[in-house]
């Protein structure tokens, strides 16, 4: 069976988060609410989907999302029992009505072949008017190659279209980036454990994007930049390996310019981003990361 963990905290959609969990055509599913604290007590709302499909509801004393989203998760995923797949689901996010339905037909075809599977997706607004096109992927991919169509552009990704092995979870965890921005591409990156992500494109996960979600909100430009430039550091240092000559020096200039968004590299930045374009034998970016280097240096002098 599998695990839907829902970290909750805002009651604005969640409402529809439940009425698509009581309208799947498959209810071989437990949900566990780790509610963090929030002013909003959704007891109410809870009690009129009692009974259409299986749910514990758990309530925190202290409220840790804001401090740090990851330990949420885990502290949610604590609640779960044995399950050996699990969800984290979006308070604001939705499903389809064949979700599960889908996953169980195709469960034989993936269940000992991956660590995790994922379901095409749709954003919607405040609305839920539809803001994107149906996001769908190759039916069995490599983290990697999954995480560069992302780096691209050509794609989207985030927590809620996944399920994942709890083994896997336990095994790796997950990263504390501020905000939690990342944690699940880093967490994909290792949970796959060198297998390939299987794909469900038959049925959907609707994504919100609200300027009540975090993803929607402008003010943290600061603290997503820094979890950004974390995540490139973590991405060239464990899997650039993995990606050609031409990958590696475009997620090392992408890794360079996320820097200078906030302010100027550091010297020992600077020496590593050289290290790293000595390691891949292009002359060629070195010498036009030294001559950048030397350009910073020129203008603070000249300050």
């Amino acid at each position: 069976m599998i695990a839907i963990v829902i970290p909750y905290y805002k009651i604005i959609y969640f409402e529809d988060t439940l009425k698509s969990l009581a309208n799947q055509t498959s209810k071989k599913f437990h949900v566990y609410i780790g509610d963090d604290a929030s002013p909003e007590a959704p007891s109410k709302l809870l009690d009129k989907y009692k009974g259409q499909f299986d749910f514990s509801y758990h309530r925190f004393d202290e409220n840790l999302g804001g401090k740090s989203l990851t330990k949420q998760w885990e502290r949610c995923i604590d609640l779960t029992k044995d399950e050996m797949w699990i969800m984290i689901l979006g308070d604001d996010d939705y499903l389809e009505e064949t979700v599960f339905e889908s996953w169980y037909e195709n469960y034989d075809a993936f269940a000992s072949k991956t660590n995790l599977v994922r379901f095409a997706t749709k954003m919607v607004n405040e609305k839920d008017d539809t803001i994107s096109e149906v996001y769908q992927h190759p039916v069995w991919e490599i983290a990697t190659d999954a995480y560069l169509r992302k780096f691209n552009y050509s794609t989207r990704s985030s927590l809620s279209e996944y399920i994942f092995k709890k083994a896997s979870y336990v095994k790796y965890g997950f990263y504390n980036y501020p905000l939690a921005w990342n944690s699940d591409d880093h967490a994909w990156l290792e949970f796959s454990d060198g297998k390939p992500i299987y794909t469900i494109n038959k049925s959907l996960i609707y994504f919100r994007l609200s300027n009540s979600n975090i993803s929607g909100k402008e003010d943290n430009v600061l603290k997503k930049s820094v979890s950004q430039n974390k995540f490139y550091k973590f991405l060239i240092n464990q899997k650039l390996r993995f990606y050609n000559n031409e990958d590696r020096i475009r997620i090392l200039r992408r890794y360079e310019s996320h820097i200078f968004k906030t302010r100027k590299p550091t010297l020992g930045e600077w020496l590593y981003l050289m290290f790293r374009h000595i390691q891949q034998f292009n002359f060629i970016e070195i010498k036009k990361v030294i001559k950048r280097f030397l350009n910073t240096i020129l203008r603070r002098h000249e300050h």
